[in-house]
């Protein structure tokens, strides 16, 4: 394991793909009280009455869709190159009744973020692979950077991902070729330790968004789980004082944490290259980071 490693990103994807929506709400290509059937005609039932805020900020009530077994299964058997469409994904997601009323409660859901991908592309005409290539990784030189569709590969030196316990005699499972299309535009990303610092800290430094659009990212709303949630972006409170910014991915075979100051000049990044996705590996690197964090300011105080 070393620092320079590309390894998966997993759900920090989605504050990559909020800072896209977020650029298009500044351009007014499309607007935060724009309802999902404005732009995915008849895709989502009662799609007139989610926007895309509730998307971007989990409080959409949508079902989501990897909670439904169908979705690992192929994995599960041993086909890890099965590919799932979006399109798809939403349409096992909806097959499932609200958890509650858009805008009611809060509730994590990866179906927002793939519902956000494809207002993207309605939006714009082009892919999100696209749109993030020339709206933040290119203008942020993040080349160890990719939005994978499909592929399996992690071009370059990058770090396995393993399955704790899942092979044979309870051995890890190297769960590095796992298809990233089940994830798309909620977690499908590879990234380094250093590409993510550089994009949180581009991100809270007010040089990707208009002060406006950023102050929305950062108005937050309980997750009852000790951590506020904006619009793809978690704000989590530090022991030391202060609210930490940044995004957390968990996904089969890594575990990744990236927290800054407000300012974005103190970070920590982490990643682990095992995995189940639960909350387990989640807690236990999130603590550390957070010390870490705490430490760093510390010193710098």
């Amino acid at each position: 394991m070393r620092p320079g490693l590309r390894y998966k990103i997993g759900s920090v994807t989605k504050t990559f793909t909020a800072t896209v929506v977020l650029q298009l709400v500044a351009e007014r290509q499309l607007s935060l009280g724009d309802s999902v059937e404005r732009w995915l005609p008849r895709l989502v039932p009662g799609g007139e009455h989610i926007t895309v805020r509730q998307l971007l900020q989990h409080t959409s009530g949508l079902f989501d869709y990897l909670e439904d077994p169908r979705v690992a299964e192929p994995y599960l058997q041993g086909d890890l190159d099965f590919v799932w469409r979006p399109r798809q994904l939403v349409a096992i997601a909806t097959e499932h009744p609200p958890l509650f009323a858009p805008g009611t409660g809060w509730s994590y859901s990866k179906t927002g973020y793939v519902l956000l991908g494809l207002i993207i592309r309605a939006a714009t005409g082009s892919s999100v692979q696209q749109q993030l290539q020339a709206r933040v990784l290119g203008p942020l030189h993040l080349r160890h950077t990719s939005f994978p569709i499909t592929d399996t590969r992690i071009a370059g030196a990058h770090a396995h991902g393993y399955l704790p316990g899942a092979g044979p005699g309870g051995t890890p499972l190297d769960f590095t070729g796992l298809s990233p299309s089940w994830a798309w535009a909620t977690g499908n990303m590879v990234s380094s330790v250093e590409d993510v610092a550089r994009f949180y800290r581009a991100l809270l430094q007010g040089r990707l968004l208009p002060p406006r659009l950023l102050r929305a990212m950062q108005t937050t709303v309980d997750t009852g789980q000790g951590s506020r949630y904006g619009l793809g972006l978690i704000a989590l409170p530090l022991p030391c004082g202060g609210t930490a910014w940044g995004g957390e991915g968990g996904l089969p075979g890594y575990e990744n944490w990236a927290l800054a100051s407000s300012d974005g000049e103190d970070q920590v990044v982490m990643m682990v290259n095992a995995g189940d996705g639960g909350n387990d590996y989640t807690q236990l690197v999130g603590e550390r980071v957070v010390r870490a964090l705490c430490a760093i300011r510390s010193e710098s105080s």
